[in-house]
């Protein structure tokens, strides 16, 4: 499937990206490539495969959300660049009336 000109400056447009005419020669070309690749697939028979999320089986890696102590008010401001009443001080962003 070969792309238009006009259908790469509308992924461009939609993408974002201004692109010169040689890029946009360049995008037409390598998309058009891409589709084709994706027209060769669709003619593979997929008969009896499930799907899949993935090539290869996955499992979560995460740790277990278990409570835990977390630092003391003292140990979250020991490195802080300034500090006031127990509380982190940092500059005034927002003027005074």
């Amino acid at each position: 499937m070969r792309l238009s000109t006009e259908e790469v400056k509308h992924i461009a447009l939609l993408s974002r990206l201004e692109l010169s005419d040689s890029e946009r020669e360049r995008a037409q070309n390598e998309l058009s490539q891409i589709l084709g690749y994706f027209e060769e697939l669709s003619q593979l028979n997929t008969e009896g495969v499930e799907p899949t999320m993935h090539a290869l089986p996955v499992q979560n890696v995460l740790r277990r959300d278990e409570v835990r102590a977390g630092l003391t008010r003292d140990q979250a401001l020991q490195n802080a660049p300034e500090s006031a009443d127990g509380m982190f001080q940092v500059p005034r962003v927002v003027e005074a009336e």
